[in-house]
């Protein structure tokens, strides 16, 4: 008697990841890649407006420098976008504000030096030239890295296990900016979450369509919809006399962006004056270009994987942090009050939308440079309540997660080895910037209080991110735990990576990450 054979065997791994409709080389039709681009755009605004509206007020700023600091934020990032996507990773990553300078920007606008300005404007314009010059000073050490080769030396020992931990924190270490933003307004955030998820996820498969309007435009209709209820509820008095945090956070008309932005403006080179440079200032931003280059790096994994490429070689890394260096240069130049990343929720909506496109994006680049010229009309759309964002990040943020959680496929997780660095660097990542993070909220001030308090800002910032935390635990544990052992090569999927380490060894490399116009002749991959 013949046995049944077992039906279930394990799925195959895969290199480039299946099912995208248009990887990085391949492009949508001009019609549906606008509306695609219009909704990076959109998508990119929440983390535009934020920092911003943080460290403006406190530097001394009012609503008009707070839209021409936006303005001028959106006009670098379409610069950056088109520049990294032509030349520098060539993937479909947008690149805009980061978190990651928040720390040292505070630090410098409540330096003791600031206080003997007493007209607010006139700090405020020494506070942003002392901010330029210390990313102006930075910049350099991030195109060092960058175009030396540096990251390419210490990425080239990254494996599928020491990366894993890093694109999950790169998202999971964002937390604090999704559902608890979403719960400043829960009447709003919390219909934008569900809807986005029905739409994104549910529907498509209702229809039976090959490709759903709905899956990929969810996000715009998500927005739209939400928006036009907040505008009614605002409109009929149900935040009057709600507490003033709940109307700067409800409101549709509490954010001062429309009436204080010029219908048009230019933002150029130095227009708040000359730079200042102050060497504990310049220490405190390199640290944190450090910490944008870590989860810059997490978001080039995940989109390399949303885009349907190969892994992205070692030398092509190093160059787009090159690039991304140059960007942080700008940035000081024109005044932008923070430094320059790879946006984790464009890197999802990658994901989200299954098109991994890169003219998609340079396409949004253009619209961030349409709007920040012609502020009243990207006003309009920067003033949408930051909870409905939020609640868009709860989705794009976990998508970025579960690409970190697809490179465990390569990997060995039967073994003990696999598990406990797996799990470790995860942990002690997301435990210590939690750490850190409330006992500066807490205190003021942060674990580490020494007498230079450059030095405490650069321990707080470096250890404030998870992902710098977890990918440094990982690497590390990586490169020792059990080091010569015959099995670790095998189960740490150090050998599914070994063709991508060198540009020319696999083939499919140079369709997704070749320079345009043969300017690989002049600028070589190695």
């Amino acid at each position: 008697m013949a046995t049944k054979t077992d039906d279930f065997a394990p799925f195959p791994v895969k290199d480039q990841l299946p099912g995208v409709e248009f990887c990085v080389s391949s492009s949508p039709n001009w019609p549906e890649g606008i509306v695609l681009g219009f909704q990076h755009y959109v998508v990119m605004l929440g983390t535009t407006v934020i920092i911003p509206s943080i460290l403006v007020p406190l530097m001394g700023g009012g609503d008009v420098e707070k839209a021409e600091v936006i303005n001028t934020v959106l006009f670098v990032s379409g610069i950056n976008t088109l520049l990294q996507s032509l030349f520098g990773s060539r993937l479909p990553v947008v690149i805009g504000a980061s978190y990651a300078y928040v720390i040292p920007a505070l630090y410098i606008t409540f330096s003791y030096r600031f206080t003997y300005y007493l007209h607010p404007h006139l700090r405020f314009e020494e506070t942003m030239r002392a901010i330029q010059g210390a990313l102006i000073i930075a910049s350099i050490f991030h195109m060092i890295v960058g175009f030396f080769g540096l990251w390419r030396i210490l990425v080239r020992f990254l494996t599928p296990l020491s990366a894993a931990p890093l694109v999950i924190l790169t998202a999971v270490g964002l937390v604090a900016f999704s559902f608890p933003q979403l719960a400043r307004c829960i009447e709003i955030g919390l219909p934008a979450l569900i809807i986005l998820i029905i739409l994104s996820q549910y529907l498509p498969h209702l229809f039976k369509c090959k490709r759903s309007i709905c899956e990929q435009f969810a996000v715009l209709f998500t927005i739209a919809i939400v928006w036009a209820y907040a505008e009614i509820l605002t409109a009929a008095g149900a935040y009057d006399k709600r507490p003033d945090i709940t109307q700067l956070s409800c409101r549709t008309d509490r954010s001062g962006l429309i009436s204080a932005s010029p219908w048009v403006r230019v933002p150029y080179p130095l227009q708040w004056g000359r730079p200042s440079f102050h060497g504990s200032d310049a220490f405190a931003m390199m640290a944190a270009t450090y910490v944008a280059i870590v989860e810059t790096t997490g978001s080039f994994i995940a989109a390399s994987r949303f885009g349907s490429a190969t892994h992205i070689p070692p030398s092509v890394l190093s160059r787009g942090i090159g690039w991304q260096g140059i960007g942080v240069l700008l940035d000081g130049l024109f005044g932008t009050a923070t430094g320059s990343t790879a946006l984790v929720e464009n890197t999802g909506l990658l994901g989200l939308t299954k098109v991994g496109s890169r003219r998609v994006v340079q396409i949004s680049a253009g619209f961030m440079i349409f709007f920040s010229i012609f502020g009243k009309f990207g006003a309009v759309l920067a003033s949408i309540p930051l909870p409905i964002f939020a609640a868009v990040y709860c989705v794009l943020f976990a998508y970025v997660a579960s690409a970190g959680l697809g490179l465990l496929q390569f990997c060995n997780l039967n073994s003990f080895r696999t598990k406990f660095i797996l799990g470790f660097s995860i942990f002690i990542g997301l435990s210590v910037a939690q750490y850190f993070t409330e006992y500066l909220f807490i205190s003021g001030r942060g674990p580490v209080h020494t007498r230079t308090s450059a030095f405490n800002v650069i321990m707080q910032v470096i250890f404030s991110s998870a992902a710098t935390v977890g990918i440094m635990a990982a690497f590390l544990l990586d490169c020792t735990h059990s080091y010569g052992h015959a099995s670790v090569r095998r189960d740490s999927g150090r050998h599914w990576w070994e063709k991508f380490r060198v540009y020319h060894t696999d083939t499919r490399t140079e369709e997704f990450y070749a320079l345009p116009y043969k300017l690989n002749r002049f600028f070589p991959s190695f």
